[in-house]
């Protein structure tokens, strides 16, 4: 009897972190094509994204509640409790991610709106492609539960700042040397700010993942400290 329980909670525990992948794949989804809309000014790419993030809202909260009736039956403990938390903290990430996606959505209509060249948009195309590695990366090392993956992808996210420090002086530049250009570089400005928003939330889940084989809850550590904990 004990065997068949243990059974039926692996496979309770196993069904949810597949859940947790096909949420993290959507996520993914709509992140490369908030982007693509945004390089192509192509509107009705960001309006799908837009109108599609209640199948993100919608599988968080399905997952939530799969993960509170886990707690409140299985009353599970250690490593298995770890599991649950670390669940419920990535989906909590992977919704934001999906409204910094739409953040970016949004900023592709408002752009195509004022007609702006596309010329501007290069500036922000390699933090987007930087961060939607980071997520698939993030992804990766949480169905692998592979923490060197996880501290590598982790450490990522000082470069991803960087590149959106250097994208912030250029468009401020930008700005400075032709007025007209104001609204267009602010509404850039801010879909550079949900990419690196996007970085923040992949690096959580890598610090989730650390946590879950490690115990250690390395959120607010230095990146030397980490890589102690996980090397």
């Amino acid at each position: 009897m004990n065997d068949h329980i243990s059974q039926q909670f692996n496979a309770e525990l196993e069904q949810v972190k597949n859940q947790v992948m096909i949420m993290g794949g959507l996520v993914e989804q709509h992140v490369q094509n908030a982007c693509q809309a945004l390089e192509e000014g192509n509107t009705a790419l960001a309006e799908e994204v837009i109108e599609e993030d209640y199948k993100v809202n919608s599988l968080e909260v399905s997952i939530d509640e799969q993960c509170t009736h886990i707690i409140a039956r299985r009353q599970p403990t250690a490593g298995d409790l770890r599991l649950v938390m670390m669940i419920v903290k990535t989906i909590t990430d992977l919704e934001r991610i999906g409204d910094e996606a739409c953040k970016v959505a949004r900023m592709a209509l408002a752009l195509a709106e004022l007609g702006s060249s596309k010329k501007q948009y290069f500036e922000i195309r390699h933090i987007g492609n930087h961060v939607t590695k980071m997520l698939r990366s993030a992804l990766d090392a949480f169905a692998r539960t592979d923490t060197e993956s996880a501290f590598r992808t982790a450490a990522e996210d000082q470069v991803v700042d960087k590149e959106y420090e250097g994208v912030m002086r250029q468009l401020i530049t930008h700005m400075m040397e032709d007025p007209r250009s104001i609204q267009p570089s602010m509404n850039v400005i801010w879909a550079a700010r949900a990419l690196e928003r996007i970085g923040d939330h992949s690096k959580n889940i890598c610090e989730y993942v650390i946590y879950l084989v490690k115990g250690r809850d390395v959120r607010h550590v230095s990146l030397e400290e980490m890589k102690q904990e996980v090397l």
